[in-house]
């Protein structure tokens, strides 16, 4: 989002990032002196949503969670004032139905989905979140899907993988969604690929697999330990960087020692450095269970690294198999131990497929197509709202269907107040637009 905002200022227009800040303890206005606590509305929420009035949200903790901070975020976003923008751009489909109700009657909103929320929940109900309410809080998140996906006057998502998902399970219209991809800073990131600044030194006399991302359970990096193994049964002319943390990282890491790979593996934390470590890394690999389009698969083939990847979710659409890199069954330890296995056997390949990568990837990923097709959403989804807006009959107006889910509390526009937010991390902060300029102001190149 950093980079998005920056891509837009060159142009001339004036962008707030809005997010949560540290532990989901506050909203703030990232660029901005602006902040609001939790603590500060605690009260209030406790007893607008005390037990008595809507049991129901205190049947799943998970819902709970949620339902506070989602009524926590739109107080918040309310507080600080909508009116000013233009456009508001969202990072995800909880904060997307939170400023939809309370937004008013000017701003455009634009969804970006990075993932599907619902999905990851149901991932999560079957093992950390699991509980004799399951079945109550899927039904809450898969309706969140469906509304924050079709709150917004656009929703873009990155690939066909997620359009299809939308579109079949959670009845999102497909003439809603727009499909594209990010884009990437690139030279910026070839830049730190160059940095000597790093502590951490490749060993002489053995090839280095690396992992970056976060540790959790989707990431499939126990089924990697795993896969490393049995790969030290055949060879042991190789290392493993882990980068990055999560709260799985002690469990994988007492998994790690268990199969006796505490001289193979390498955990290194969350750290600044990645370019750099990639650039000296000879194999990349992500194991998930469930994914879209992640960056740390961005960066390594920017980086011209051979990948392995799982064929989870929208992976198959930005790896090649036998092109730019490998892929396996997600889960397959047996597959991914054979593909890590031939790749360290045969270095031509490995050269081949890393440079195909980044050949694919440094043009594929490039910033400024991504800009374009932003620009080009924004332009459409300020007609379309205006078009809307004007078509509202002044009186008799309808309430909006995406309200609490849970919860029987549907009220007059007027007095709506929230809806929910989904822990997001900081880097996917929401932005916000104003000043935006006529189109053929737009497309002024940038200053790169």
């Amino acid at each position: 989002m950093k980079q998005l905002k920056e891509k837009l200022e060159s142009l001339g227009h004036e962008v707030d990032l809005l997010g949560y800040g540290e532990d989901n303890s506050y909203v703030y206005i990232v660029n901005k002196n602006q902040r609001l606590e939790k603590d500060h509305l605690l009260p209030l929420l406790n007893e607008k949503l005390n037990k008595e009035a809507y049991p129901a949200i205190y049947e799943n903790e998970l819902v709970k969670y949620t339902e506070f901070q989602r009524y926590f975020y739109e107080l918040a976003a309310a507080y600080f004032g909508l009116e000013k923008y233009d456009v508001i751009h969202t990072q995800d489909v909880i904060s997307t139905a939170c400023i939809n109700r309370v937004r008013p009657k000017g701003p455009a909103l634009v969804a970006t989905l990075h993932g599907s929320v619902a999905y990851e929940i149901r991932h999560q109900l079957t093992t950390i979140h699991k509980s004799p309410t399951s079945y109550m809080a899927r039904a809450y998140f898969d309706e969140l899907e469906h509304i924050g996906a079709t709150s917004a006057e656009f929703t873009i998502v990155a690939n066909e993988w997620l359009r299809n998902v939308l579109t079949n399970e959670f009845r999102v219209p497909d003439e809603q969604i727009k499909v594209f991809h990010y884009g990437y800073d690139i030279e910026t990131f070839i830049e730190r690929m160059e940095e000597k600044k790093s502590s951490i030194k490749r060993p002489d006399d053995k090839k280095v697999i690396i992992y970056t991302g976060r540790l959790v359970e989707t990431k499939g990096v126990h089924h990697l330990i795993s896969a490393l193994s049995q790969l030290k049964a055949i060879r042991n002319d190789w290392v493993c960087w882990i980068v990055g943390d999560g709260d799985k990282k002690a469990e994988l890491q007492v998994q790690s020692k268990a199969l006796g790979l505490e001289e193979d593996i390498f955990f290194f934390g969350k750290r600044d450095d990645i370019p750099y470590l990639l650039s000296k890394s000879d194999i990349f690999v992500l194991p998930s269970l469930l994914e879209n389009q992640p960056l740390s698969v961005i960066e390594a083939q920017i980086a011209g690294k051979a990948v392995i990847v799982s064929d989870a979710g929208g992976l198959p659409e930005i790896v090649e198999h036998g092109v730019t890199g490998l892929i396996s069954p997600a889960g397959n330890i047996e597959a991914l131990c054979k593909n890590l296995n031939l790749l360290l056997e045969n270095k031509k390949y490995r050269k081949a497929l890393g440079s195909n990568a980044k050949k694919w990837g440094r043009d594929y990923w490039s910033p400024d197509k991504a800009l374009e097709n932003v620009l080009d959403v924004y332009q459409s989804a300020i007609s379309k709202r205006k078009k809307d807006v004007e078509n509202i009959p002044t009186d008799n107006k309808e309430e909006k269907d995406e309200e609490n889910v849970l919860t029987d509390n549907t009220k007059e526009k007027d007095e709506e107040n929230v809806l929910t937010d989904n822990t997001k991390e900081k880097d996917e902060e929401n932005v916000l637009t104003n000043n935006t300029k006529e189109k053929d102001e737009e497309n002024v190149p940038t200053d790169e």
